[in-house]
C-alpha cells in the first residue's frame, strides 16, 4: 500500500489544504500519517479526521530578537531526530509539507532518510520554513503566479490552493436555522482567523448597532473572545470557533470580513463571497497578508482596509461599500483562473513518490 506523511502546523491555513489533498489520496487507497507539533492547532484537526497523529520538537523560527532564539535550535535538533525515528517506522514513499515551524525538522529528516519531499507554499512570497525547506524539496506548489518570480526554481510550479470538497457543500438553510437567522435580510460574516483578532472584534462590536440596520451579523471571535453581555442580541450570532458548522455559516453569508490568510481568502474565492479583508500589519507578521489581500484587490475580487485605518467608521464605510458593489465582484470571481489545485497536487505526489518494494 502507498503510504505519506503530511507536516505543517502552527495555524489552521497550515493544515486545512492538507485535508482536501488527503480526502482524495484516501479515496485511491493511501495509508496516511501526520507530524506536527504536540500543541499546535494541527493536532485537534487532525484528530478530528481520524489520522494517525505523531507530534514532535518544534523551535520557532523568529526573525526579531528573543531570549527563546538561543535554545529553540536545539528543540529544531531534538525534531529532527524524532522525525528521523519516525520515518524511519512508518516508511512513507512521500512527504508533503504545508509549512509552518514544525515542517523543518520534518523534511531535514527526510533528506536524511532519502524520501521526496513536495512542499506547499500558500502565501504570495515563501515563508522561512519553506525557504529553509526548498534545496530539500523534490517540487515545491504555490498559489500564487507571482511566487513563482520569488522562488525562481525550476522545482517550483503554480497549483493553486486544494480546497475542501466540504467547503463547498454548505447549504444556506442550515446555516440560517443554526443563528435563528431569516433570509429576508443579508448576512454579514466576520472572521479574524483561527486565533481571533482583538483589534477586529473590537471594531466590530463598536459599530454593532449600525451594522444590525442592515445586516444579520455572524461574529467568529477566536476562542476566549466571545462576549457574553451580547448572547441574545437579535440578528447577532457570535461563535469562538467552528469546525464542522463553517460550510453552512459561508453558504448563508451575502459578504464576508476577514484576515487575509490564503486558504480562508481561496475559499472565499471558490465560493464567490465577496469580501473585506482587513491584513495584518506588518508590526504583526511578515507582511504575507498584506500581499496576499492587494493580489486579490488588483484582480477585483475583495476591498481592503488597512488594519492602521480601521475604525468603527471606515469598517461601516468599507462594509458599505463592499455591499454596493457586490454583484461586480461576483461577476468578476466567476473568471477565478485559479481554480482547486488538489488534483494538480496528487499527480505530483504520485509523479515524485519512490516506488512501492
Amino acid at each position: 500500500m502507498k503510504k505519506i506523511v503530511f507536516t505543517g502546523g502552527g495555524t489552521a491555513g497550515h493544515v486545512t489544504p492538507n485535508l482536501a489533498v488527503m480526502a482524495e489520496l484516501r479515496k485511491q487507497g493511501w495509508e496516511i500519517e501526520y507530524i506536527g507539533s504536540r500543541d499546535g492547532i494541527e493536532k485537534e484537526i487532525i484528530d478530528h479526521e481520524g489520522i494517525p497523529f505523531h507530534h514532535i520538537a518544534s523551535g520557532k523560527l523568529r526573525r526579531y530578537f528573543d531570549l527563546k532564539n538561543a535554545k529553540d535550535p536545539f528543540k529544531v535538533l531534538l525534531g529532527i531526530g524524532q522525525a528521523y525515528r519516525l520515518l524511519r517506522k512508518i516508511k512513507p514513499h512521500i512527504v508533503f509539507s504545508k509549512g509552518g515551524f514544525v515542517t523543518v525538522p520534518v523534511i531535514l529528516a527526510c533528506r536524511l532518510n532519502g524520501i521526496p519531499v513536495i512542499c506547499h507554499e500558500s502565501d504570495l512570497t515563501p515563508g522561512l520554513a519553506n525557504k529553509i525547506s526548498l534545496p530539500f524539496a523534490s517540487r515545491i506548489c504555490v498559489t500564487f503566479p507571482e511566487t513563482l518570480k520569488h522562488i525562481r526554481s525550476r522545482k517550483a510550479v503554480c497549483t493553486g490552493l486544494p480546497i475542501r470538497e466540504q467547503i463547498m457543500q454548505g447549504q444556506a438553510s442550515r446555516g440560517l436555522q443554526m443563528c435563528d437567522f431569516h433570509s429576508s435580510k443579508p448576512v454579514l460574516l466576520m472572521m479574524g482567523g483561527s486565533l481571533g483578532s482583538k483589534r477586529i472584534n473590537e471594531a466590530l462590536r463598536a459599530t454593532l448597532e449600525t451594522l444590525l440596520t442592515q445586516f444579520q451579523i455572524i461574529h467568529i471571535c477566536g476562542k476566549g473572545n466571545a462576549d457574553p453581555s451580547l448572547d441574545g442580541v437579535p440578528g447577532y450570532r457570535q461563535f469562538e470557533y467552528v469546525k464542522d458548522e463553517l460550510p453552512d455559516l459561508l453558504a448563508c453569508a451575502d459578504l464576508v470580513i476577514s484576515r487575509a490568510g490564503s486558504t480562508s481568502i481561496f475559499e472565499f474565492l471558490a465560493l464567490r463571497k465577496p469580501m473585506l479583508l482587513i491584513p495584518l500589519s506588518r508590526e504583526a507578521s511578515r507582511g504575507d497578508q498584506i500581499l496576499n489581500a492587494e493580489s486579490f484587490r488588483k484582480m477585483g475580487y475583495s476591498k481592503v482596509l488597512y488594519e492602521e485605518n480601521l475604525s468603527p467608521q471606515t469598517l461601516v464605510s468599507a462594509v458599505s461599500d463592499l455591499y454596493e458593489e457586490r454583484v461586480r465582484i461576483q461577476e468578476q470571481m466567476s473568471g477565478n483562473p485559479f481554480g482547486n489545485g488538489t488534483q494538480r497536487i496528487v499527480e505530483l505526489i504520485e509523479a515524485c513518490r519512490l516506488p512501492e518494494a
